[in-house]
């Protein structure tokens, strides 16, 4: 399975409370805060509810 780097580039604060429990999830709670995570369709899926507050790259 591929590898992704997910970081957050937009806080979470004023957000609704599902985007912020989504970013908890997927291990973000800073600014510019990265996690290095396998890229299921679990984690695409949720990546793609805050595609608006992260930054994601495919590693090698």
């Amino acid at each position: 399975m591929a590898k992704i780097k997910i970081t957050q580039i937009k806080s979470g604060i004023d957000r609704s409370e599902r985007q912020k429990l989504t970013l908890k999830a997927l291990g973000l709670n800073k600014m510019n805060s990265s996690k290095e995570v396998e890229a299921t369709p679990q984690i695409l899926g949720m990546v793609e509810k805050v595609h608006h507050l992260v930054k994601v790259e495919a590693l090698a």
